[in-house]
């Protein structure tokens, strides 16, 4: 009873904090608001809404399930996760936070996956996207493309090994008959259940496509909420002081890790919000490339506060528990954190040494024509034309139920 009520004068005086805060701090909550709305309008949008859409309709025509009896021999024995574990994955590293989550609880929505199952994948298929590691990271706060190999690597093997130790998660809770796959894996039986599942799916094709794109829009809302919400308290614990305060207690645990004290600001930054996190991170002229991709590395594994709270709104449309994933994100900050650290001097010191000039462009070249440099352009198109769709079908749907 005493801890509920502490709970509470807590979060009363952390939102009565933030009020205030915004009020005194009126032009820096707008500029910080308006960040994150650009950021959303212009890159988050445009590149997960293709990603949500479409595995909304491949799951509804039985594509998962078909992918999921070829996998499960590979899945079942290394992550301890059904076959369809292997589509959620990909998609994840595909498209970026926090798609991982969003594919995770449609399968435990369609009841494709145990409880347990869907807290081992969650932990481990939540990734950033290539685009990003490469395109607004490496090249775009770094100006180096090769430092992309790394924070790639780290991130990805990292996630990798996450899933290998969550793989003895909940091994009491867990039923015995999810302990082996239930069928042998052939062709046969995997196009019998994409079969099985298109017959049993009753809604006609444009109905499905409707849905995909209304579920796939309201998640983004959502997304873009929390981006906005979190950009504004980052950049009001900044003012009110808070950030510098934490930032000393962190200076501790880096010189722990013979790492300079002067990235724990951008550290704990990119706790809130991983993009300015980095950016931060790139701008410390005083510290060594290393250890500046190591915290980056870092980072980008942990994902933010702001990402973790997508996640968390996701994950509550289902009975999946938050405390496994936010568990595996400090895991994978530390592992990630020292996959790059190895991975420096065993690949990018070589790589630097050894380079030869050369008139190559990288793919993710923040340049003229580039991929990065056109979905600035022509995100905010993509958006509104989603956000009208969405908005006629929503009123398509609402009228036709009125009559």
């Amino acid at each position: 009873m005493l801890q509920s009520k502490i709970k509470t004068v807590v979060l009363a005086i952390a939102i009565s904090v933030m009020a205030i805060s915004l009020i005194a701090f009126p032009q820096e909550s707008i500029d910080a608001s308006t960040r994150g709305l650009n950021m959303w309008w212009e890159i988050v949008f445009p590149s997960l809404l293709p990603f949500f859409i479409v595995s909304e309709i491949l799951i509804g025509f039985g594509v998962v399930r078909f992918i999921g009896v070829l996998l499960e021999p590979l899945m079942r024995p290394l992550f301890k996760v059904p076959g369809v574990g292997g589509f959620v994955l990909a998609m994840g590293m595909a498209s970026g936070y926090p798609a991982g989550a969003k594919f995770t609880t449609r399968l435990r929505q369609e009841k494709q996956i145990s409880r347990i199952e869907a807290e081992r994948l969650v932990s481990f298929t939540n990734c950033s996207n290539p685009l990003f590691i490469f395109g607004a990271v490496s090249v775009g706060f770094f100006h180096n493309a090769k430092i992309g190999i790394i924070l790639a690597l780290a991130h990805y093997l990292g996630n990798i090994t996450v899933g290998l130790i969550m793989r003895f998660y909940g091994r009491n809770e867990e039923p015995i008959e999810n302990l082996k796959s239930k069928r042998k894996p052939s062709l046969k039986a995997a196009f019998s259940v994409l079969h099985q599942t298109r017959i049993n799916e009753k809604r006609p094709i444009g109905k499905l496509v409707g849905d995909a794109v209304m579920s796939s829009i309201q998640t983004l809302l959502m997304i873009g909420g929390f981006i906005i919400l979190f950009s504004v308290i980052n950049k009001l614990l900044f003012h009110i002081g808070i950030t510098e305060f934490i930032a000393k207690g962190l200076e501790i645990v880096l010189v722990l890790f013979h790492i300079s004290p002067e990235l724990s600001i951008p550290l704990f930054s990119g706790a809130f919000e991983l993009t300015l996190g980095n950016q931060m991170t790139s701008q410390v002229d005083t510290v060594t490339l290393m250890e500046k991709v190591i915290v980056a590395s870092a980072i980008l594994a942990f994902c933010g506060f702001s990402v973790q709270a997508q996640v968390a709104s996701i994950l509550a449309q289902s009975d999946i528990r938050f405390k496994p994933f936010f568990f595996a994100r400090i895991m994978h900050a530390f592992i990630a954190a020292l996959y790059a650290f190895i991975l420096w001097k065993l690949l990018y010191e070589r790589i630097s040494q050894y380079e030869q000039p050369s008139n190559a462009i990288p793919v993710f070249h923040l340049g003229e024509g580039s991929f990065y440099q056109q979905l600035l352009e022509f995100g905010p198109l993509i958006t509104i034309g989603a956000l009208i769709l969405y908005i006629y079908l929503y009123v398509k749907e609402n009228f036709t139920r009125s009559l």
